[in-house]
């Protein structure tokens, strides 16, 4: 069970099937991370991409805040229709575009794609390996699917550290960090 923590749906709790095998971001984790992210978007006319979904957790928040342009990609079936079915249940369907597919295929197909981002947050499953999550870094930044001024926030445990010429900041919460990216400076 998660709970929105702002917006529309503010302490509406959700409650997935007790079979899913899934770890939503925490609640203080998740305040922290938004705060830092509205105080630099206003999100309603940003553009979301959110990596390894899950069950919604960090969807349903930006849907909730008023974001109108989010793409969640997500491998797991059930997570997936959860993620759908719990969207349109509160009136969000417009907003979320649910995605079925592995997250490494999915970015490797949209190299150089014509859709950019403002926000790409990616949440892999805790057991990732170390050289997996650099994949991940690359295949993000360096598919031009960010924003010049936009951001990717990778969600990891603390005990991970990443160095990345385009690594801005780390920030830990207990045994979770967000580490920030920021899109390659365009060369004239």
């Amino acid at each position: 069970m998660y709970r929105i923590i702002s917006g529309k749906w503010k302490a509406k709790k959700i409650a997935a099937p007790k079979n899913f095998d899934v770890r939503p971001t925490t609640d203080f984790a998740k305040e922290a991370l938004f705060s830092m992210i509205e105080n630099r978007f206003d999100l309603e006319f940003c553009s979301v991409l959110d990596l390894f979904a899950g069950i919604g957790s960090i969807t349903l928040e930006f849907a909730s805040r008023d974001c109108q342009d989010i793409t969640s990609i997500e491998l797991n079936p059930k997570h997936a229709g959860f993620i759908n079915s719990t969207a349109n249940d509160l009136d969000m369907g417009l907003q979320v575009n649910v995605q079925r597919a592995d997250v490494f295929d999915w970015l490797k197909r949209k190299r150089n794609h014509e859709k950019k981002y403002d926000i790409i947050f990616a949440d892999a499953p805790f057991e990732t390996d170390e050289s997996k999550y650099k994949e991940l870094i690359d295949l993000v930044l360096n598919n031009g699917l960010l924003k010049p001024n936009g951001v990717f926030i990778l969600e990891h445990q603390s005990r991970l550290k990443f160095s990345h010429p385009n690594l801005k900041d780390t920030r830990k919460y207990g045994n979770v960090s967000f580490s920030f990216f920021e899109a390659e400076a365009v060369s004239e």
